[in-house]
């Protein structure tokens, strides 16, 4: 049970990793994919010092799942008029605090699925651009 108690905490750790640097750097899709890149490799950094190979892959796959899902709440943001520095710091605030959460047992799991299910969800609130009302606008 220890082990299963383990693998969680570190899938929240990747998970708060990829999002605080999906929060820093996922302004472009460029800069998504360099965090994706980046969370997966520190998670599993992470997971090689303070565990073994078993915490390393969950903690990579826990960051390639923050960054991807956090890099969406990112760039809604900034869409939407947000400030870069507030939102990173925002977006790496809510990094530390799903790793804090991890700590509880079974959480890292919950924090696993929620996630990319809750950037599913966002993704399909968005309104829908239509060249009309673009073309309205200039008058």
């Amino acid at each position: 049970m220890a082990a299963v108690y383990w693998i969680g905490v570190y899938l929240g750790l990747g998970l708060g990793i990829g999002a605080a640097l999906a929060g820093l750097l996922g302004a472009s899709r460029a800069g998504m994919l360099v965090a994706v890149g980046l969370a997966a490799t520190l998670g599993f950094a992470a997971g090689i010092v303070l565990g073994d190979e078993t915490e390393a892959a969950a903690a990579a796959l826990g960051g390639i799942f923050g960054a991807v899902s956090t890099a969406e709440l990112v760039r809604g943001a900034l869409r939407r008029g947000g400030m870069r520095a507030a939102t990173a710091l925002l977006v790496a605030g809510g990094g530390a605090a799903l790793i804090a959460l991890a700590l509880i047992p079974l959480m890292g799991y919950i924090e696993a699925l929620a996630l990319p299910l809750l950037a599913i969800r966002m993704r399909r609130l968005q309104p829908e651009r239509y060249a009309g009302l673009r073309t309205l606008a200039r008058d």
